[in-house]
């Protein structure tokens, strides 16, 4: 998990450990999240792969020593105000507010501040991105679950983040939906994102250079 010569990670933790009830459910020493590099966190139910993403977006806390973004040290009890939206979580089953797919992209963007008059040109882009322009004005309860998944990636895309954390992504979706979800994940590999998924089944997921890390026993090793 150490960076090639002297270049800085995109993001940078070290010393992260997380109990639970005074037991040890995570103990990273050391982690490092490269721009433009995809990652696979594997290990078996219940290894920590949600809370790890969790903490790393700032949505679970935890006893970090150090967590630096592009080199600048950051706030470990404030990562949320300090990174959002450069770092956006994703859950397996992703919360879509009851309003339209177009509703539901356009908040991020009045959420933080984008100006206004680049709304309309966003929304049609990661409309087209995701393949769901045909359901701009559906419920997003309407939808199947590749669509829901897929909504949501626009959804975190529109935002440009440097860092993506996806939590199963493709778990539970039938072939094709799988093979349209993970065609949209490469893709933002590709445009110098970084992006994080935590998976029980890496075979799922067709990221053929993504870095393997595995969760097991609280300990992350790989890299």
């Amino acid at each position: 998990m150490s960076m090639p010569g002297n270049q800085v990670p995109l993001l940078a933790v070290r010393g992260l450990k997380k109990h639970f009830d005074q037991r040890l459910i995570l103990n990273v020493d050391r982690l490092a999240l490269e721009r433009g590099q995809s990652y696979l966190i594997t290990g078996s139910n219940g290894a920590g792969k949600t809370t790890l993403l969790r903490v790393l977006a700032g949505l679970e806390p935890a006893e970090i020593d150090s967590l630096a973004y592009e080199g600048v040290s950051v706030d470990t009890g404030d990562v949320v105000r300090q990174l959002a939206p450069r770092v956006i979580y994703l859950h397996q089953q992703p919360y879509l507010f009851n309003t339209s797919v177009a509703a539901n992209i356009m908040f991020g963007l009045k959420a933080n501040g984008v100006p206004r008059h680049l709304h309309k040109t966003l929304l049609e882009e990661a409309l087209a991105w995701a393949g769901v322009q045909h359901v701009a004005h559906v419920s997003p309860h309407k939808l199947s679950g590749g669509e829901r998944q897929r909504v949501a990636l626009a959804r975190a895309k529109v935002l440009n983040p440097a860092i993506l954390l996806l939590d199963e992504p493709t778990a539970n979706l039938d072939e094709d939906a799988r093979q349209q979800v993970n065609h949209l994940i490469r893709q933002m590999c590709d445009n110098n994102h970084c992006v994080v998924i935590a998976t029980h089944d890496p075979e799922l997921i067709a990221l053929p250079s993504a870095v393997v890390l595995r969760l097991h026993h609280a300990m992350l090793t790989g890299g």
